[in-house]
């Protein structure tokens, strides 16, 4: 009887959980769809705030009025600001985006073409970030106070300070015209034709079509740029990370763990960084983010060929369908970022899921 009477109460708490856990979800959900309409209407407020005609800027000072009263009715211009609202949301749930005044093409082919550029640099970065961000604020809390320590806190102050078209033009000086070491512009040489197109993403593209040459030049492209974008970010997890194990290293289960017997490196990273990861998990989501964003200083530097240079020269255009559909996909890919890693959040603390 105490075995069954086990079994249902444990049943229970699965049912629970669950139920919990899809409460989490939905009210996530929901809150990014709440977010998306907002980055949609502040968007499209502040373009029609700009007292320049998008018409002249795209026809030129040179335009007969026949001209701009033409290409205002093709673009809608002329109707009301809220009618203008609502013909562009109803055509978002269509996944239509407009079309560029610039480009003269569909929005939405223009993002499938240049975003996974942006992705394949961001998500490098990220990967750089990671793999030197978090053994670095391991590295630095268990070394308090000594000089491994004081070598990582030198290298996230400089890292969070400086800007990102400083750091990229010292590097392209320094690698691409001192040394010779890495390439400075594009995502493959010129005499390399792109791998077939299944992602986008080149080394992705390369591994999946079995492309060797093109996968390590795409890689030897990428070393540079993402290196420069992700030294920020490495900068912002090596202080979490550094300041979470801290808080950790001296609780009760880790003096416990040490007097069982085990190793110290066993200790730190059985223990003390599965806890200590949890906060840091949060800013990573975050770090996302900003490297989309810190990627237009980087993709202009390094004539990558992605969002960040096609958003600039929308904006410079002023060409509105295309700056609020970039505006959109970025505000979309981070919070989706952000909604990941409130998943793994939640799944590694029930306590978030409950609270919530």
């Amino acid at each position: 009887m105490p075995r069954r009477a086990a079994l249902v109460d444990s049943k229970a708490a699965r049912r629970i959980l669950g139920v919990n856990f899809g409460t989490f979800l939905l009210r996530r959900l929901i809150g990014i769809v709440g977010v998306l309409v907002g980055v949609s209407i502040i968007t499209f407020a502040i373009s029609h705030l700009v007292t320049t005609d998008p018409a002249v800027a795209a026809l030129g000072d040179h335009a007969t009025d026949e001209q701009i009263a033409q290409f205002r009715a093709e673009y809608g211009l002329d109707k009301p600001v809220l009618e203008q609202y609502v013909i562009y949301v109803q055509n978002l749930l269509r996944a239509d985006l407009g079309t560029s005044i610039r480009t003269r093409r569909p929005v939405a082919q223009d993002l499938i073409q240049f975003f996974p550029a942006t992705l394949e640099l961001s998500m490098a970065a990220l990967v750089i970030a990671l793999l030197i961000g978090i053994p670095a604020g391991i590295w630095s809390a268990v070394y308090r106070n000594r000089l491994p320590d004081h070598i990582v806190r030198v290298f996230a102050l400089v890292g969070g300070s400086l800007p990102i078209f400083w750091l990229g033009l010292i590097a392209v000086d320094v690698f691409y015209n001192d040394l010779s070491l890495l390439p400075a512009g594009g995502r493959l040489d010129d005499f390399l034709q792109p791998p077939q197109n299944i992602t986008g993403l080149f080394v992705l593209d390369s591994l999946l079509t079995g492309n060797m040459v093109t996968l390590q030049n795409s890689l030897w492209h990428l070393v540079l740029p993402a290196l420069v974008l992700g030294y920020f970010s490495t900068a912002v997890i090596a202080r979490m990370m550094r300041s979470s194990m801290l808080e950790v290293l001296h609780q009760d289960y880790m003096r416990t763990a040490r007097a069982k017997g085990l190793r110290e490196f066993g200790v730190i990273v059985g223990h003390g960084f599965r806890n200590a990861f949890i906060p840091t998990l949060t800013i990573i989501g975050i770090t996302f983010g900003s490297l989309l964003a810190g990627a237009v200083l980087t993709e202009t530097i390094f004539t990558w060929p992605g969002l960040g240079r096609y958003a600039t020269a929308s904006a410079i255009s002023l060409d509105f369908p295309a700056v609020m559909g970039v505006t959109l996909l970025a505000a979309f890919v981070y919070l989706l970022g952000n909604f990941v890693v409130d998943i793994a959040y939640a799944w590694l603390d029930p306590r978030i899921r409950h609270g919530s």
